[in-house]
């Protein structure tokens, strides 16, 4: 199993998973959005784990060939985004509140994030 297979293995389930509790448990999800975005410390938090869990893929994975490229480009964006939500935890709340509110973004999101997950799972478990 290479590298890119492993990540993609974690990955996939992962955005399926967040995928279909978006989808399933909408109203709930509303209500965590708030209640993280009005702790900075919670943002800040989730930032430096996200960021951390970037950096882990972009540092055993730097490549940039075939599929692969979207394991290297999801570590990286991964760290952007931990870092958005470390440097500016209030704008980061903002956001997360005006795009929740944004009902037809969300649900695209959710379908985009579950077609992810199903291709990063099919390569991660030789699907």
């Amino acid at each position: 199993m290479t590298h890119s297979e492993f990540i993609a293995g974690l990955i996939g389930p992962t955005l399926i998973a967040i995928a279909l509790a978006i989808l399933t448990n909408r109203a709930a999800l509303e209500a965590m959005v708030g209640q993280i975005a009005d702790n900075y410390a919670v943002v800040f938090m989730a930032g430096l784990m996200l960021f951390v869990a970037g950096l882990a893929i972009v540092r055993v994975h730097p490549g940039w060939d075939g599929w692969t490229s979207l394991v290297t480009a999801f570590g990286w964006l991964a760290m952007l985004g931990g870092l958005v939500r470390m440097l500016i935890p209030d704008q980061s709340a903002a956001l997360a509140r005006a795009f929740i509110a944004n009902s037809a973004a969300v649900t695209g999101s959710a379908v985009a994030m579950l077609a992810l997950g199903a291709f990063f799972t099919g390569k991660g478990y030789g699907l």
